[in-house]
């Protein structure tokens, strides 16, 4: 009984503790990658200018000079990684084209 008891929480770490785990670390490391400039997206919906980072918190411009102040942890995602890609390099793609 006892091992049915273990092999149940191996289960549930393996399973369901150690990805949420994996996923909040590479959440952290994406927040902690930004750098001026970036577009960034909040949790709340507003979209964004990084052009300050402290250690905490991010100063957003999301209208010509008007500037916010959030935390890392409302940052949902960069507005790269909503598109799906990076920013394209579309002078190798005009010469695939030409050719």
């Amino acid at each position: 009984m006892l091992i049915f008891l273990l092999l149940m929480i191996l289960i549930f770490y393996f399973f369901m503790i150690r990805p949420q785990q994996k996923k909040q670390k590479k959440i952290e490391e994406a927040r902690n990658s930004l750098q001026r400039g970036d577009k960034v997206v909040t949790i709340g919906g507003i979209h964004g200018k990084i052009v300050d980072v402290k250690d905490r918190t991010f100063t957003l411009e999301i209208a010509h000079d008007v500037r916010i102040e959030v935390d890392k942890a409302a940052i949902s995602f960069n507005e790269a990684d909503l598109s799906g890609k990076s920013e394209p390099k579309k002078e190798e793609e005009k010469t695939e084209n030409n050719e």
